[in-house]
């Protein structure tokens, strides 16, 4: 009988600092730099409170992640829990809604980087898309060049990152104590219905931690590593993201964080720190957020050619996007069709209802994680089973708070994938 090689394996290169990194550069960017301002616009300064919710929801599922990641380290994240702990179709749905999501949402964070570049530059708006273009292939390149170079790239993006919100919290916190009795008493009168609308937009500005989990084929000790650094991952940013809120909102008032004019709500902190310091303080603010949507763009090709490796693997994608260059440190041709189809994305990208899109989808992503982390015995347990279950519900319930035309299109698409995955099995 004749036997077959064992697929290829990822070096493992990567220990807590650089993982906890690559989880924060996924994570801040896009989340604080723009859902904060979208989700104003829908809860005022009910954002607060949707800020809380979607991080108690992301700290279950991060924990889910993480214990899941320990146990089976592979890349594809739970495209692979799903086919391990449920069955293919549910392990299929989980890569495809991963894909679709977080493609678009790398084409926004592309777009988003542009348009801060405009901005600043004063450049002719024509140029948003032909930046956006050389943006996504230049972050494809570099996560071309190998996991480890791309973790150096990460590292002073996200120092620069972290640098001007700090700045930013800084600047606004001797106002905010100033003007917060007034300029937060609207939090008391929020509408439930528009915080839990908020709070599913804002679960997704958590989730870049399942980069952690993605990349678990190149983690050193995966059982200890991959849950301490998703969990001080989501610890350095639930500080972050409730700090930037807080300050921002006590400092100025929601209306600032909520301006009629939506393209400038995509700029949020930048307008209140134009209010607060001036041009200057604006440039800094301005600077970090250009720098956070370089460390998204890099960061979501690394995580979404893992799960396309993963997939070419299963045959669930062509088996040509499971080979590996020689140095067996890059999926090359899974790199390659992460960002083409980024480029094509960008071509078409619109902002806000990528963001309402991805919320829904990533929340049917973790809740087929919690339902796979359910089937752990407990001797592979890491965490309470209560908070698998809290994440399950709590998940599959933020999910149809989004628009009903975005999760209708939501469900349409992962019946098409499910009927593509069908006929693949047939073959």
């Amino acid at each position: 009988m004749p036997t077959t090689n064992p697929p290829a394996q990822l070096k493992r290169e990567l220990g807590v600092f650089a993982a906890t990194f690559m989880g924060v550069g996924s994570i801040i960017g896009t989340g604080v730099f723009v859902s904060i301002g979208i989700a104003a616009g829908i809860a005022g300064a009910g954002v607060l409170i949707a800020l809380v919710i979607g991080a108690i929801v992301a700290t279950c599922n991060g924990l889910n992640s993480a214990q899941l990641a320990a146990n089976h380290p592979v890349s594809g994240g739970t495209y692979e829990y799903g086919y391990r702990y449920l069955n293919p179709a549910w392990g299929f749905t989980a890569g495809w809604m991963f894909l679709v999501a977080k493609t678009a949402s790398a084409a926004t964070a592309a777009l988003g980087f542009a348009g801060y570049l405009v901005r600043i530059t004063g450049w002719d708006a024509n140029l948003l898309i032909p930046i956006a273009l050389i943006t996504a292939i230049a972050m494809t390149f570099i996560v071309l060049n190998g996991i480890r170079r791309s973790h150096i790239t990460n590292v002073v993006i996200v120092s620069i990152t972290l640098f001007s919100l700090c700045f930013f919290i800084l600047a606004c916190l001797t106002r905010g104590m100033a003007e917060g009795v007034n300029n937060l008493t609207p939090l008391l009168t929020a509408s439930g219905t528009n915080v839990l609308h908020a709070s599913a937009l804002m679960f997704v500005a958590y989730t870049g931690y399942g980069r952690i989990a993605t990349l678990g084929e190149e983690v050193r000790s995966p059982r200890k590593t991959i849950p301490q650094a998703m969990i001080f991952c989501l610890l350095l940013v639930m500080v972050l993201y409730m700090a930037v809120g807080a300050v921002g909102i006590a400092a100025v008032g929601v209306d600032v964080f909520n301006p009629v004019d939506s393209s400038a709500r995509i700029a949020s902190l930048e307008i209140v720190a134009q209010t607060v310091m001036g041009k200057g303080g604006a440039l800094i603010v301005t600077v970090g957020a250009m720098t956070a949507m370089l460390g998204v763009l890099l960061n979501l090709i690394l995580g979404l050619s893992r799960v396309l490796l993963a997939m070419g693997r299963r045959g669930d994608a062509p088996r040509f996007l499971a080979n590996l260059n020689q140095q067996q440190t890059t999926p090359y041709w899974a790199v390659f069709s992460v960002g083409t189809g980024i480029c094509l994305l960008v071509l078409l990208g619109n902002v806000k209802t990528t963001w309402s899109f991805s919320a829904f989808s990533v929340l049917i992503y973790y809740g087929i994680t919690n339902l796979a982390a359910l089937q752990l015995t407990p001797s592979t347990r890491l965490y309470p089973l209560w908070v698998t279950w809290f994440g399950l519900v709590s998940c599959f319930f933020l999910a149809f708070w989004v628009d009903s035309l975005v999760w209708q299109m939501g469900l349409g698409l992962i019946i098409l994938g499910l009927i593509w995955h069908k006929i693949r099995q047939g073959r």
